[in-house]
């Protein structure tokens, strides 16, 4: 099949992307992460609102520790964001190669981008835990990449790696849902000009943002429940925490350690603790992301095919998007 320029193009505007919106969001990551991993019951709580973690950093002279954990984080992003875009890509043509079809169905576009989910969430998980318990550290109290892996065992590197797989399936509807709008948004739009090579299909910014936002709303609000877990699983032992707390603590490096702990110092209503926050800081960040990627393919798609023609002059030319 040869190197796939179409796919490393999208791959490297999708990393761009989430490196970009990650470094835009993170305090308000930050806080957010915070007062989700946070499991009391209501007259325990250090945070009544997402607020309180922003004073805590502001009234102990500790606004930078918003930032904690800030590489590791886009180095993650970075990392997860080109292998999912260049799987998904690279698999989406196998599949329309392979079936004949100018376009790709939506239950085809579920298995596919479900796919690319499952391999970015296996190969990056370590990241993810290390990104976490720094991001719930005591301000100040962050530690390195390194420091914060090597703390642990090589399984607890990989603490939430299921329910990770199961959130798969948010990435998976956001991007089918706004794959297939976008489709329909440029059909009347665009036109292929027959052995010619043209760059990718491009979105105006607004399009991709406004996309980009309803989408990841719609996948967050699905998925929320298992998103507060995964956080409470992988969150940091806390400084203040009592003998009892730390022992509660390893109950919830399980899925059902953490549905059950926060059932039982939260009610049904901890499952959704958060939710404001993360549908603000989510749709956000996918719809930053989305309008740089969309923005970004068009140049990276340009500098690709310099590349190529001036790399390996005698190869035929590509073929139109």
């Amino acid at each position: 099949m040869g190197f796939d320029l179409e796919s490393l193009s999208e791959a490297t505007s999708g990393a761009i992307g989430s490196l970009v919106s990650t470094t835009v969001l993170y305090p308000l990551d930050t806080c957010k992460t915070k007062y989700q991993a946070e499991n009391q019951s209501q007259h325990q709580r250090k945070y009544r609102n997402i607020s309180d973690v922003l004073w805590e950093a502001i009234s102990t002279g500790r606004v930078g520790s918003l930032y904690q954990g800030l590489g590791t984080k886009n180095f993650q992003s970075f990392i997860s964001s080109f292998i999912y875009f260049y799987g998904y890509s690279f698999l989406k043509r196998i599949y329309l190669k392979r079936s004949g079809n100018k376009k790709i169905g939506t239950k085809a576009n579920l298995i596919v981008a479900a796919a690319a989910g499952a391999c970015t969430v296996v190969l990056t998980q370590p990241l993810d835990t290390a990104s976490s318990r720094m991001q719930t550290s005591e301000f100040g109290k962050s530690k390195g990449l390194w420091k914060t892996l090597a703390e642990g065992t090589w399984s607890e590197a990989f603490d939430g790696l299921g329910i990770s797989l199961l959130l798969t399936s948010n990435p998976s509807i956001q991007y089918t849902a706004f794959d297939q709008l976008k489709q329909r948004l440029l059909q009347t739009k665009l036109t292929h000009e027959s052995g010619t090579e043209s760059s990718p299909e491009a979105l105006s910014a607004f399009s991709a943002f406004v996309l980009g936002a309803l989408s990841k709303c719609v996948a967050t609000i699905l998925t929320y429940p298992a998103i507060r877990c995964k956080i409470v699983i992988q969150a940091a032992e806390s400084d203040q925490e009592n003998n009892e707390d730390k022992q509660q603590h390893g109950d919830k490096k399980s899925i059902s350690g953490a549905l059950n702990t926060i059932w039982k110092r939260e009610g049904l209503l901890g499952f959704f603790k958060g939710l404001n926050a993360q549908i603000l800081k989510t749709v956000l960040s996918s719809a930053l992301l989305l309008m740089i990627k969309e923005k970004v393919a068009k140049t990276s798609w340009i500098i690709l095919l310099a590349l190529r023609k001036f790399l390996f002059p005698t190869n035929t030319r590509l073929k139109a998007a």
